[in-house]
């Protein structure tokens, strides 16, 4: 599949649905705390979506059975929401997708659960940081690797592992599009391709205190951490600017 270029109305419409999903975002770190199930949090978010006017991303995607992917700990990504109940310490990954007039936006964040150890608290540090050092690497001309190894490279300085079976993406008129963004380096894995203006991108390292491999359970689509550490995934949708790069799922001030 080609890399698609946005045209401005495109661009609008995804910074539209960004929006919409920082907002979400927002509204469901307001109802962060122990005792709360996220099941609770996904009928929030969903509420959120749709009273704006546009669609959630996620549900049927693939055949996915709810709103968001709430990741509760060693949960890596696509937790399916039900009825655990969050509790003091837990730290928690939410991944949320809106649609506006068929073209997307896509965000994570990583909340903590009341008060958190300080490893669990550097690893959400390391995680949303690697993010910043991600977009920072965008550019026009600039090879899309040059994403990959500012992410693997400040994950790693820092003692911990990037996710290598699931990467970011290219979005628009579908929810995932090319190029495939990995968090780490590979040879023939994204390397050819050169950023351009008008690239709408999905970045979204997910970071493992422990080892980098993953494992799917039973249900066919939460994955864990194989050593059963935690986990951390922050996400941004962006697009590539003619002089650097706009953060469209940024919360506007």
């Amino acid at each position: 599949m080609a890399i698609i270029l946005k045209s401005p109305r495109e661009i609008k419409l995804i910074r539209r649905a960004s929006q919409v999903v920082a907002g979400a975002l927002k509204r469901a770190g307001e109802e962060i705390r122990p005792g709360v199930t996220t099941a609770d949090i996904d009928r929030v978010v969903a509420e959120y979506i749709i009273e704006q006017g546009c669609t959630v991303a996620f549900k049927g995607l693939y055949d996915y059975p709810a709103n968001t992917c709430i990741s509760v700990n060693e949960q890596v990504v696509h937790g399916i929401p039900g009825r655990r109940k969050l509790e003091k310490g837990d730290i928690v990954s939410i991944d949320v997708g809106a649609g506006c007039e068929n073209y997307f936006g896509d965000s994570a964040v990583t909340f903590a659960v009341g008060e958190i150890s300080p490893q669990d608290r550097r690893l959400m540090d390391v995680c949303r940081e690697s993010l910043g050092a991600g977009i920072r690497a965008v550019g026009p001309g600039e090879p899309l690797m040059r994403v990959s190894a500012a992410v693997q490279k400040h994950v790693e300085a820092a003692g911990f592992s990037v996710v290598r079976k699931y990467v970011g993406h290219g979005i628009g008129l579908q929810f995932h599009e090319e190029p495939q963004i990995p968090n780490y380096v590979e040879s023939g894995r994204g390397g050819g391709v050169i950023l351009r203006p008008s690239m709408a991108l999905a970045i979204e390292p997910m970071v493992n205190a422990g080892g980098c491999d993953v494992e799917t359970l039973a249900d066919e689509w939460t994955v864990v951490t194989a050593d059963g550490s935690k986990s951390a995934h922050f996400e941004h949708t962006v697009v590539v600017s003619e002089t650097g790069v706009e953060v469209l799922s940024q919360i506007k001030q």
